[in-house]
């Protein structure tokens, strides 16, 4: 018979450096499931990604084990990492303050495909093309 999930979580760590303390402990301490046996495995999972921020989802079952499901990285981190630029425009597309082009464009939809609501790399460009402009980030030919 399948484990019963109680809870599913979901949340955005930088691989390879999950640790015990606060946010990861805060959110996963009161479910009672072991922290330490938790940032091993996520550790060791995403040891290849050091450092990039990871959308992970947990879910908790009732006998207190887990699994969690690697996610890719969030399109404002992938966005911000390429165009080189520490967070978005404040004014939204009024302002702008960085720039990619199309070619990087297509590579971020590459990444983000398997979690996007698109069935190709068109479609999936779409969506990263609207999140950019209103970052402020203008794509370039």
């Amino acid at each position: 018979m399948a484990k019963k999930i109680t809870k599913k979580v979901k949340m955005q760590i930088r691989a390879g450096q999950a640790t015990a303390a606060p946010p990861i402990g805060t959110i996963l301490g009161p479910l009672g499931i072991n922290l330490g046996e938790f940032c091993t495995k996520f550790n060791d999972a995403t040891k290849d990604k050091m450092g990039d921020v990871i959308s992970t989802v947990v879910s908790i079952y009732e006998d207190r084990s887990f699994d969690f499901m690697i996610k890719t990285p969030p399109t404002t981190f992938l966005l911000k990492k390429t165009a080189k630029i520490n967070k978005g425009g404040a004014k939204g597309s009024l302002e702008k303050i960085g720039s990619i082009t199309k070619e990087q464009l297509k590579s971020i939809a590459e990444v983000k495909l398997p979690d996007l609501n698109a069935y190709d790399i068109e479609g999936a460009s779409k969506i990263i093309e609207g999140t950019a402009l209103n970052m402020g980030i203008e794509i370039k030919e």
